[in-house]
């Protein structure tokens, strides 16, 4: 493994793919994960990405996004999305991502929060496909090294300013990689709550290391829960129904079989309806129907969902399927400028793991992947432009990390903790404010 490289990018989901293929090739980069490269969050992403279709639907698409986001969005960085979008949109393309389309013109999909379909799409599968295009991009590069099984414990820090990182080996062997630049792309925390759509191992080790340095944080407690996943009583990642389902049609239906609202709300505001609907019925889920939808668009647009529910011994086309909200997405995180910098020197962080503000208390569907290629885009090009190379290298004792569980499980604590501080926080403000206007 090399110890050494000009930029260190942290995770192997889109965002730090991207990132990596976007930064000058004679630079060398080492990109580590967690698990196997495959196994990020970016390779689950159902329904699809989000794109500006035409300078008509930009009010349209500003206005959904912050509403989604309860006006509480940082406007630059929402206006930097949707603009950079038809370009990263292009450059997908480039590599060969295969959108929906017929006979060359893009075919779009709407969901829910959208006044309107802007959705393209890849069956509902578009995270495998785009994130999988991106890696297999990577990895033909000759300057770019992917080392897997290895975890983060720690950054290489002094007065400010990143130099690295101290990782942990698949057998615990304990190691510091040092880098002029460090880019955090270690998606989420799902992996901390019993019922979500993450996979495992994302347990938000960055955020506790951020806050273990003092590196700026920002509404760590805006945790999305998705409304609709499929319902089971086996252990391990709950199974994402994609929003695009119900933005085709699909609906909602209580014990009785009735439908009882409105399928394509905001999701918190969804997810608030269906827990109400389960506490009616006293059931642990409700049905999702996609009668509505024929058959043919079924097994053509949506044959991942279609096969799954098999495999759990639903026949979607002919039955409703029970689905239960679950953890699904984490609107906050790193603080991070418009450039995807972090409030230390030489560290950036870009994807899930960061906060730039254009999700605000909320994010609107589809828009996750789009906000994490763009700033990741942003982060390449500001290091590029200001590439500076560091030629100290703070001394690292590497005894204090001889128990690497122990530290991660500390970090789980930790982050645990300041997301509940952060929630009374919340709180304590709201109540306050409601004081002041009585």
């Amino acid at each position: 493994m090399k110890k050494k490289a000009d930029i260190l990018i942290i995770g192997s989901g889109a965002a730090g793919l991207f990132c990596a293929l976007q930064l000058p090739r004679d630079k060398k980069i080492v990109i580590i994960s967690k698990d196997d490269a495959e196994h990020s969050d970016s390779f689950l992403a159902q329904g699809g990405i989000c794109v500006l279709k035409s300078e008509d639907d930009y009010d349209s698409y500003f206005e959904d996004t912050m509403r989604a986001g309860h006006y509480e969005n940082r406007k630059e960085s929402v206006d930097i999305m949707i603009r950079s979008s038809r370009k990263i949109i292009d450059d997908l393309i480039l590599y060969g991502v295969d959108f929906e389309n017929d006979h060359g013109s893009l075919i779009f999909t709407r969901e829910g929060g959208h006044s309107t379909p802007r959705i393209l799409f890849h069956e509902d599968a578009t995270g495998k496909e785009i994130t999988g295009r991106l890696l297999r991009a990577v990895r033909a590069l000759d300057n770019v090294s992917v080392y897997e099984h290895m975890t983060m414990i720690d950054l290489i820090t002094e007065h400010n300013t990143c130099f690295g990182v101290v990782v942990a080996d698949g057998s615990g062997a304990v190691s510091p990689i040092r880098a002029d630049y460090t880019v955090l792309a270690c998606g989420g925390l799902g992996g901390l709550y019993e019922h979500t759509t993450n996979f495992k191992h994302m347990t938000g080790d960055a955020l506790a290391i951020a806050l273990k340095h003092g590196i700026e944080v920002e509404n760590i407690d805006y945790i999305q829960i998705h409304p609709t996943t499929l319902y089971s009583q086996k252990p391990g990642r709950r199974f994402l129904i994609s929003e695009s389902v119900r933005g085709e049609g699909a609906v909602l239906l209580n014990k009785a079989g009735d439908r009882f609202v409105n399928e394509l709300l905001p999701r918190d505001v969804l997810t608030e309806k269906v827990y109400e609907q389960m506490k009616k019925d006293d059931m642990p889920y409700v049905r999702l129907s996609l009668e509505p939808i024929p058959e043919e668009e079924i097994t053509g647009h949506f044959p991942n969902i279609y096969r799954r529910c098999l495999e759990e011994g639903y026949d979607v086309t002919k039955e409703p399927i029970p689905v239960v909200p679950a953890q699904h997405y984490f609107m906050g995180g790193i603080w991070v400028d418009s450039d995807s910098r972090t409030s230390m020197r030489q560290l950036y962080a870009v994807g899930e793991t960061s906060c730039n503000g254009v999700h605000g208390a909320n994010r609107l569907a589809s828009n996750s992947l789009l906000e994490s290629l763009v700033f990741a885009k942003r982060a390449a090009r500001h290091i590029s432009d200001h590439y500076v190379h560091i030629s100290r290298e703070p001394r690292i004792e590497t005894e204090q990390y001889a128990d690497p569980d122990g530290i991660r499980e500390e970090y789980r604590r930790i982050v645990l903790d300041e997301v509940e501080r952060a929630r009374e926080r919340r709180k304590g403000k709201k109540k306050k404010g409601q004081k002041e206007n009585e």
